[in-house]
């Protein structure tokens, strides 16, 4: 799985796991299932006002071609950088120097899906997906864009559990960790990492904010020692108990 480092306005490095073809190839069908479906109930609705070729013209025109030419558009903007297709796959749309997407940005992506997606039948997105570095069409070249999962999908890798199971009578600290999600976990393991490769006081506050919370869940008192060391062995007794 690739990832990305963006690093936003406040100076915090956040890394975010970029959707792959499959994922964004699903969103883009879920997004064709969803205006299909709103397309024939509008329909049911629409001819039993209007009769005769009159009533297709007018479906045709004020129906049909504004939802497929716009829907992606509109609740990109609407939504925050989610389509309903994203929004199930839980992917968004994040601009590549920490702001918020704006509204050209959205229009940038748009005015490209011709060129990506319908006039190459998907070819020229696809290649590009897949071979560039940062896993984007060239509406996301052109806007600086790239489409990222809003929830990780990486486990613990192998090397994480051979680790501590190489360990000879290791015997977790902290039992209470159990009660926290392999989420929780990740969020943690990948919070080490961002502090280890980015030490600024951003990600230090953000360690501290992190042991506090931790600690006040399971009940305990905050260590004295080195936060960064607390978490690792949170992290390595959470896969003991859970493995």
């Amino acid at each position: 799985m690739r990832t990305i480092d963006i690093t936003t306005t406040q100076n915090v490095t956040i890394q975010y796991e970029l959707a792959d073809l499959k994922d964004r190839f699903l969103a883009w069908l879920i997004d064709i299932i969803v205006m299909s479906v709103s397309l024939g109930i509008l329909s049911v609705a629409f001819f039993l006002i209007f009769e005769g070729e009159r009533a297709f013209t007018y479906f045709q025109y004020l129906l049909i071609l504004p939802i497929l030419l716009f829907y992606s558009l509109v609740s990109e903007i609407l939504m925050d950088g989610q389509s309903l297709g994203k929004k199930a796959l839980k992917l968004r749309i994040v601009k590549l120097n920490g702001r918020q997407p704006s509204l050209s940005d959205y229009l940038f992506r748009w005015a490209f899906r011709g060129l990506d997606i319908y006039f190459s039948v998907g070819a020229l997105g696809s290649v590009l997906i897949s071979s560039s570095t940062r896993a984007q069409r060239m509406g996301d070249i052109v806007s600086n864009t790239a489409v990222v999962r809003t929830q990780p999908q990486l486990d613990f890798k192998l090397n994480d559990i051979m680790r501590i199971n190489t360990m000879d009578n290791y015997e977790p600290k902290y039992p209470d960790v159990r009660r926290f999600s392999e989420d929780d976990m990740l969020l943690v393991k990948q919070t080490i990492e961002r502090a280890r490769k980015y030490p600024n006081a951003s990600h230090k506050k953000a360690v501290a904010l992190m042991v506090e919370k931790l600690c006040n869940e399971m009940g305990i008192a905050q260590p004295t020692g080195d936060h960064l060391s607390f978490l690792r062995n949170l992290v390595s007794d959470y896969i003991v108990l859970t493995r």
